[in-house]
């Protein structure tokens, strides 16, 4: 093949492929399609989890006995739908990546799943719309190739994240302060960038005192931002930071990194005084959550109930590290940082409307 041959055949592969929307984009892939993998995770193994905490508490048995197998039992099906509607997958896709996702969760965990749902999506989008009978093809490409992937790849890819998490925990344990500050940081700072915490947290299993620090980094950045902010955003801020996400504030992040100082010192302090003083654990769904929706308090108090802790020590850690060293640390050294001149008037106005 020659060299115009060549050069003639990737003008036309590429836009085939952007004809077809696939775009072999890490961004989209591994930041956006993540982030819809993380709202799959919520609307199933989450929401479940909660649900199952209440009915247990209240005596609900729809919650513990019905929907909280069920929703455990749908995660993947949840995480290859979410995926697929992140990348604008056609109706026949959509609908079989659920079959992708069950398969991919059955052997490789959430990062099976979420892998299986990537490669058959992008390979259902190439076929759709291409054939007479796009109604047996485009099904059938996406379900094979998605289930070949689960069965090939998703056992290692599971044992991978699964060693990593194990080699985090075990490092927290072995180096309590220094890994607290290192685990609280690092999931803190993952949590405000476009990337999933609570994606990130699941795929590695993280649980005990890694997951306790994880969930305190998360904590300094949400409730961190939404105080220091509060004279820009008032409590309309105070709400979509706090309870939301502290990701509104990449665009000012990007304008000022500076602003992102004050929060990432607060993890770095309170991680350690989760790790070796407190001691406080968690579990895989609330390690990256923060105080999203209080998931990561919700989790949090069925890692220290199920640990033997008291009711009143419970609440008052998790009210205290959570919520109130957050809100005065990153207070404290954001002042600081507006005396300097390193915070100015503005710098983290967010357009909430």
């Amino acid at each position: 093949m020659s060299t115009i041959q060549s050069a003639t055949f990737v003008t036309q592969c590429n836009a085939f492929l952007q004809r077809k929307g696939v775009t072999l984009s890490p961004r989209t892939y591994f930041i956006h399609a993540m982030s819809f993998m993380a709202l799959g995770l919520f609307s199933s193994l989450l929401i479940g989890s909660i649900l199952n905490t209440a009915g247990i508490k209240f005596g609900i048995p729809l919650f513990t006995d019905t929907l909280w197998p069920l929703a455990k039992q749908m995660t993947g099906p949840a995480i290859a739908v979410a995926v697929a509607f992140a990348l604008k997958a056609p109706p026949l896709v959509l609908f079989s990546v659920t079959t992708v996702g069950a398969a991919g969760a059955m052997l490789g965990g959430p990062v099976g799943a979420f892998v299986s749902a990537l490669v058959a999506t992008e390979l259902g989008k190439l076929v759709a719309n291409e054939t007479k009978v796009d109604i047996l093809v485009a099904p059938a490409v996406t379900m094979v190739s998605g289930g070949l992937v689960g069965t090939l790849i998703g056992p290692y890819i599971s044992q991978f994240m699964t060693s990593l998490g194990d080699l985090v925990m075990s490092a927290t344990l072995l180096q309590p302060f220094l890994m607290g500050v290192v685990v609280a940081v690092l999931m803190g700072m993952a949590l405000t960038l476009p990337i999933s915490s609570a994606a990130i947290a699941i795929m590695l299993s993280l649980n005990g005192l890694a997951a306790g620090a994880a969930t305190v980094g998360c904590c300094a950045q949400m409730v961190g931002f939404a105080v220091m902010s509060f004279r820009e955003n008032r409590w309309a801020g105070v709400m979509a930071q706090g309870l939301g996400t502290s990701m509104l504030q990449m665009p000012n992040i990007i304008k000022n990194y500076k602003v992102w100082i004050p929060t990432i010192l607060t993890s770095a302090i309170l991680g350690p005084i989760a790790t070796t003083v407190f001691a406080v654990d968690n579990t895989p769904l609330g390690a990256g959550m923060g105080t999203s929706g209080f998931v990561g308090q919700i989790q949090t108090f069925i890692a220290l109930e199920a640990a033997g802790w008291d009711s009143i020590n419970m609440y008052g850690v998790i009210f205290v590290l959570h919520f109130v060293l957050p809100a005065l640390l990153t207070l404290v050294f954001s002042e600081l940082l507006r005396k300097i001149g390193w915070i100015k008037p503005g710098d983290l106005k967010l357009n909430l409307q």
